[in-house]
């Protein structure tokens, strides 16, 4: 299969999962073609039977260049996608404040990959998020508006500084092996 990894990434975070993507997919005998999502139009994707399409997640969505790049896709294209996502939240396996943090600042992003996959009529394989360490605006951003008190904001930040760790980039390649499976 020829596989494309398009990403947007502003401080690492989503390329580093990239590039374990297209790691994974390469191994399994697969050719990949990895790239920027800024220098791929959307009528080049669809040289590839299947594409992992990732964004780091800006105001509580997928970024607007990533956006674009699913509104521009044709109807009924011949590949299937594959989402991912970095984000700077909670992870909402955890129950309580945790996931009302997800949901509220993240969960966004893969009902925009769904909604794009069902409107474009796209085979849509599955989504992989993980947190990443934020950028030092979105950090300031972060404890100023959503996590003000002190204790909270110092577990989470030392926690989410240290993503995506080596379990979360064994976790992408799973899930990319996962999408390869159902293809």
């Amino acid at each position: 299969m020829r596989v494309l990894v398009a990403y947007l990434s502003e401080t690492g975070n989503t390329e580093q999962v990239a590039r374990a993507i297209g790691e994974a997919v390469s191994s399994h005998g697969h050719q990949v073609d990895l790239r920027a999502a800024g220098e791929i139009a959307a009528q080049a994707l669809n040289r590839y039977d299947l594409v992992y399409l990732g964004s780091a997640c800006h105001d509580t969505d997928l970024a607007r260049p990533v956006q674009r790049l699913l509104a521009e896709i044709d109807d009924s294209p011949p590949f299937r996608l594959a989402g991912f996502v970095t984000h700077a939240t909670q992870m909402p396996d955890q129950e309580g404040r945790a996931r009302e943090l997800y949901d509220r600042w993240a969960g966004n992003c893969v009902r925009t990959f769904r909604r794009a996959s069902a409107g474009k009529q796209i085979p849509f394989l599955g989504y992989f998020h993980c947190q990443g360490a934020p950028s030092p605006p979105i950090e300031a951003f972060i404890h100023h508006t959503i996590l003000t008190d002190r204790d909270e904001w110092e577990t989470y930040l030392a926690q989410v500084r240290a993503h995506p760790t080596e379990e979360d980039l064994q976790r992408t390649g799973e899930y990319a092996r996962q999408v390869l499976d159902s293809c």
